[in-house]
């Protein structure tokens, strides 16, 4: 996710001043359109209640566990329920090396298998922390999985192919029209990834040399993945960064219109379609984070999943219905659960996107009418 250094995604998102007519809006916009939303949404059930007597795969991104509730979210996970269980970790773990450390002992120890890709957070360099640059944090988060038996590498278990791709966002994955205005903050003011993230000279966030940089390292597996293609039907894949523009709201309906400039990867899609095929099948899944909006979509034959532990102020005002179903369970008894009702997700599965309406959302013109008063 995304924080800023004077003004921060977060504080936008979550201000107590619009938080209530953003649902009020929300309410209103979607009521005019073929189907009506309310603000509330289906209870999920989460896995308190299931038998833990045959493998299930739970996934979950966004943990964040420098903020001392999610780490004792984490610590609170059942330490039995799961002992035959995958888990899938999309990425955003924690930004220091020690709780991210933490973190993963903790799942470690309450899953049988435990799959990770590193999000942006989790390459941070804090100060404090001795890395040269963000790819030596990397290299060190990779061998404290190894030491833990955390995987980052493609693996079957069972009739699952689980297939980690490692990713980067890049400006040029964003191809909507701009909504400009002179209230509208840079992405070096809202993206604090500009400004603790490091890297070699080579490598910039302002082009696509870090999306094509991380998207190679999946080359190594390639035989492990022609493997799982050759051998499973039911194929996981899943990253930290989004894959395609259309798991994120319209800018229209973005308080920060700039987001989709730092969230995605094309070179990300392309790989997923090579692994899952052109028009995808059945049993294709992706799994991704970074957003932090609980999504769950069938689009072109691959369902593509989200479900973010995400902030404590957005667990409190139930911007992904709570925390009671996490981790989300994606395959149980040999198949995978049925799609999941998430606000966004269900919203575009009725109506279009119109990347060409530039007028924004009443909770967003509201947002910065007020910031000029």
């Amino acid at each position: 996710m995304l924080v800023g250094s004077s003004l921060s995604f977060q504080s936008i998102i979550h201000s107590r001043r619009y938080r209530h007519n953003i649902c009020k809006e929300l309410l209103l916009v979607k009521s005019k359109s073929r189907t009506r939303f309310g603000i509330t949404r289906c209870k999920i059930l989460g896995s308190v209640n299931r038998q833990p007597d045959k493998m299930r795969l739970f996934v979950l991104s966004d943990l964040h566990t420098d903020y001392a509730e999610n780490m004792t979210w984490v610590n609170c996970i059942s330490t039995s329920n799961h002992q035959e269980d995958i888990l899938l970790v999309a990425g955003d773990v924690a930004e220091t090396y020690d709780n991210f450390l933490s973190t993963m002992s903790l799942l470690r120890k309450r899953f049988k298998h435990v799959f990770y890709v590193p999000g942006n957070h989790d390459l941070w360099c804090r100060t404090g922390e001795n890395f040269l640059d963000s790819l030596e944090k990397l290299n060190a988060l990779l061998h404290a999985c190894d030491e833990l038996g955390v995987d980052s590498k493609p693996k079957i278990i069972g009739d699952l192919g689980i297939i980690p791709l490692f990713s980067w966002y890049h400006e040029s994955f964003d191809t909507e029209q701009d909504i400009t205005g002179p209230r509208i903050p840079s992405l070096e003011m809202v993206c604090k990834d500009f400004h603790v993230c490091k890297w070699p000279a080579e490598l910039s966030e302002r082009d696509a040399s870090l999306a094509r940089f991380f998207d190679a390292m999946n080359e190594k597996h390639a035989h492990s993945i022609e493997e799982i293609q050759q051998k499973c039907k039911n194929i996981i894949t899943f990253s930290h960064f989004l894959p395609r523009l259309d798991l994120c709201p319209e800018k229209r309906m973005l308080f920060y219109p700039n987001l989709p400039k730092i969230i995605g990867s094309n070179y990300l899609e392309t790989r997923i379609r090579l692994i899952h095929g052109a028009k995808g099948r059945e049993t294709a899944c992706h799994v991704f984070g970074h957003t932090h909006f609980g999504w769950d979509a069938s689009l072109d034959g691959i369902r593509y999943v989200q479900a973010p532990l995400a902030y404590p102020r957005e667990r409190k005002r139930r911007m992904n219905g709570g925390e009671d179903w996490l981790p989300f369970c994606l395959h149980s008894e040999g198949k995978f659960t049925d799609r999941q009702h998430f606000y966004w997700s269900d919203y575009y599965s009725v109506n279009a996107r119109e990347p060409d309406n530039l007028q924004p959302a009443p909770w967003v013109a509201k947002f910065y009418k007020r910031r000029v008063q």
